[in-house]
């Protein structure tokens, strides 16, 4: 059971009641790109977990704030979840699109 559950798109596992954050993995562009270092899909890591961030976020056209966000950094959104930890700038060591990649998987938690 557990080898087909695996080969089952995400769109199925919704629909089985498993939730998107716990169907999609982590991309491996965001472990390649450090991303991991501070942020969980689910959980608070050191930043927000990416589904509380979607949360917030999801249908406020908040696409080009995030990605200005993670190509420059920043502090102040989220204060109470990191205690005053900034976001580190990512650009220019991850590109442009990959940072729209992420932002992408981000929102569509």
């Amino acid at each position: 059971m557990k080898a087909k559950l695996l080969g089952l798109p995400a769109a199925a596992l919704l629909a089985l009641g498993v939730s998107q954050a716990q169907a999609a993995d982590m991309p491996p562009l965001a472990k390649k790109s450090g991303c991991t270092a501070c942020h969980a899909i689910d959980k608070k890591v050191v930043g927000p977990a990416w589904a509380d961030v979607s949360k917030r976020y999801k249908g406020k056209g908040a696409k080009g704030d995030l990605v200005a966000k993670v190509k420059k950094g920043g502090k102040g959104n989220w204060t109470d979840v990191t205690g005053g930890v900034p976001m580190p700038p990512y650009s220019p060591r991850v590109s442009d699109d990959d940072i729209g990649k992420l932002v992408d998987f981000i929102l569509g938690l």
